[in-house]
């Protein structure tokens, strides 16, 4: 077997050769590292640097911690980790068994698999703005074609948007609509990949389609379970574009849907705070990272 030489057994010519084109890959990358410093980096350490300055734009006065300090003081900023927190939690309760039993009946038919597939992934394609306005108009009370069908069943209109104790719920059921096709591909995916020789097996010693599903299937999932876990908090953690479209920057009515990234909006681009507007961005950024950690171990996931 011919052993690969090295560069001391190279002719001069071909490591200078090696050396350049070494050289031509740095500089096929400066552009991307420039990208990474300039919209990456900067804006990263600038937003460090201003969350220790009071400043609306203009001037700017030595804060120090006074801006972590009315943050963490502030009963809006608390109500929006809470909003947050309650959307992204039952949101996820909701979506990912959903997604799982759904993926289990696409995965178990023969034909029109395609055409489910496809289906139930147009809503996480759509633009979560265009959806929410959508979703604006199917939950209006007096004129949305939910409470119409309630309605006909003789089932309670809900006031939803207009009712801080029905708010959070449609924003629950619009996450959920949005969502629940990527949960769906990710387990369909990952439902292929499991051995069909455990099934088998399992046939042959007489176990039931149902028994094959609880004690075959669900176990190989565990680690998909943990990516979707892991993957939904951090985006429910920084939720902003369909409760701003549907709530405005204060998350109407009476801020129950305000999301903690709604609330950085609210201080930092209505109220110019930049400095507080700053240092609740950190905050969210040691929560997301708290939670995050915390769900690498008891979901025992490796990065």
């Amino acid at each position: 077997m011919r052993s690969k030489p090295n560069k001391k057994e190279m002719p001069n010519g071909s490591s200078k050769k090696l050396k350049g084109n070494q050289w031509m890959w740095y500089i096929f990358l400066l552009p991307t590292l420039l990208g990474i410093l300039c919209f990456m980096v900067y804006p990263i350490l600038e937003s460090l640097r201003l969350s220790l300055f009071h400043t609306s734009g203009g001037g700017e006065t030595w804060a120090g911690f006074d801006n972590y300090k009315t943050v963490l003081t502030s009963g809006e900023f608390w109500n929006s980790v809470y909003n947050t927190f309650y959307i992204g939690l039952f949101q996820m309760i909701i979506t990912i068994p959903l997604g799982f039993i759904f993926a289990s009946m696409i995965n178990s038919v023969t034909i029109a698999k395609n055409f489910f597939k496809v289906i139930f992934f147009l809503p996480n394609v759509t633009a979560i703005v265009a959806a929410a306005m959508i979703f604006t108009f199917v939950l209006h009370p007096d004129m949305g074609l939910l409470n119409y069908f309630l309605g006909k069943l003789g089932l309670p209109q809900p006031l939803w948007l207009a009712d801080p104790s029905t708010a959070k719920w449609a924003i629950i059921l619009l996450g959920v609509w949005h969502w629940i096709g990527f949960v769906i591909i990710i387990c369909l995916a990952n439902l292929q990949a499991i051995s069909p020789e455990l099934y088998e097996a399992s046939t042959i010693d007489g176990a039931s389609s149902f028994q094959q599903w609880l004690f075959i299937t669900i176990p190989n999932m565990v680690g998909t379970f943990a990516f979707l876990l892991i993957t939904g908090w951090i985006g429910a953690l920084q939720r902003f574009n369909d409760v701003y479209v549907i709530g405005g920057p204060t998350g109407s009515p009476n801020r129950s849907i305000q999301t903690v990234v709604a609330y950085i909006y609210e201080h930092g681009f209505t109220g110019f705070q930049f400095g507080l507007a700053s240092a609740a961005t950190y905050v969210l950024f040691v929560i997301i990272l708290i939670f995050t950690v915390f769900n690498l171990k008891i979901t025992n996931m490796k990065l």
